[in-house]
């Protein structure tokens, strides 16, 4: 059984800075690829940021290039995501979610074990 569980969310004003860690019970963390997304009350669940398992892949939805980083640390069996520069659209639940296999993803179903998402709240 998977076991992921984010933190780091909180409030913070536009322009500011959060970092979300995912911390997952999983036997051989370096086996999965890992992704971030994100829900906003009355949207869809949506892609944020992907990284493969050895942390050399990553991949962006469009509107946080530059802003925000995925990163992760085999050895803590955790993954990141450095939010920077926040603005109030990024407001949403962020969720962490495990894939197995190597290659990065940004694809919802590919993705098999979640987290229960941590809040991101960003006021303008």
């Amino acid at each position: 059984q998977v076991q992921l569980v984010e933190s780091g969310g909180g409030l913070v004003q536009a322009g500011g800075s959060l970092r979300l860690s995912c911390a997952a019970s999983v036997r051989t963390f370096s086996a999965y690829s890992m992704g971030w997304f994100r829900q906003a009350p009355g949207n869809e669940r949506e892609f944020v940021a992907a990284i493969s398992w050895s942390g050399r892949s990553t991949a962006y939805r469009d509107s946080v290039k530059g802003r925000f980083t995925i990163s992760r640390d085999n050895a803590k069996n955790t993954v990141y995501l450095q939010m920077n520069r926040l603005k109030p659209e990024d407001t949403a639940v962020y969720s962490c979610a495990v894939r197995p296999g190597a290659a990065v993803s940004t694809e919802e179903r590919e993705y098999n074990y979640w987290g229960q998402g941590t809040q991101v709240t960003v006021s303008s």
